[in-house]
């Protein structure tokens, strides 16, 4: 009950056995969680096929239509910290992150300092392939964006493979965390960062995706940029992490 990776689907039929599939093939013993949000391709179907062959190690949970990004990794956390895991780990279904490196997110955790580990495609090592360019423009001028309005110290801001140590995720009021695309995955950093944890970066390759259709649109791009300035101008009052804070946690310890 020590690692356990977190990954919401949708539609991910081509994939997802095969990533389950890689990720078990690893040895290392990662759990794996899958969220998933009414997919009509049968997505959910497969994944409770392979609970048979994994018994133990491979969890479904299913929800009733598409609910956003954000929210299926927030009821993953919660899913995850209630079972006692130590380093929960958010993951696509597509193969863009590669499952090899969540063991180097982990050590980066466990052996390396961090409270909260980043594959970051914008670090000394990292890259993508086979990513079109507006894609890369969006991701690295998102990134930009978040840094130059928060001041926050990550150059990846956007990335959504990520490996948490359970006291960050504890000491976050999950409730508060109010976006749900690209946004989400910032003001998750955001609120680890405000609330002192240190966070690093692990340089990765990000793939884009063979199988499936792209989630992205117009309206999680418009939610980043609006969504950052939200979180500045509420950061620069104490109310904000007063907020974030998860002071039932605290008081239960």
């Amino acid at each position: 009950m020590e690692k356990i990776v977190i990954i919401p689907t949708y539609n991910e039929k081509e994939n997802i056995s095969s990533i389950l599939q890689a990720i078990f093939g690893l040895q290392q013993d990662f759990h794996v969680l899958v969220i998933d949000d009414g997919s009509p391709d049968g997505t959910a179907q497969i994944v409770q096929a392979l609970q048979q062959q994994f018994p133990g190690q491979l969890f479904l949970e299913q929800r009733t239509g598409k609910l956003g990004l954000g929210t299926a990794y927030i009821h993953g956390f919660k899913w995850s910290l209630a079972k006692g895991y130590k380093y929960i780990f958010e993951m696509d279904a597509d193969f863009s992150h590669n499952p090899k490196d969540l063991q180097r997110l982990y050590l980066a955790c466990s052996e390396g300092g961090a409270d909260l580990a980043i594959g970051s495609r914008w670090v000394k090592g990292g890259g993508t392939v086979n990513w079109p360019w507006d894609r890369i423009f969006l991701s690295k001028g998102g990134s930009w964006y978040t840094r130059i309005i928060t001041w926050m110290p990550v150059k990846d801001t956007t990335a959504g493979f990520v490996c948490y140590k359970r006291e960050v995720l504890e000491a976050i009021n999950l409730d508060e965390i109010r976006f749900l695309g690209y946004a989400f995955q910032i003001e998750m950093k955001f609120a680890a960062w405000k609330l002192g944890f240190k966070i690093k970066e692990v340089p990765i390759i990000f793939e884009d995706r063979q199988y499936g259709v792209s989630k992205m649109h117009k309206g999680i791009v418009k939610e980043g940029v609006l969504g950052v300035l939200k979180l500045r101008w509420e950061s620069l009052f104490k109310d904000y992490h007063n907020r974030m804070k998860n002071n039932e946690e605290e008081a239960a310890a």
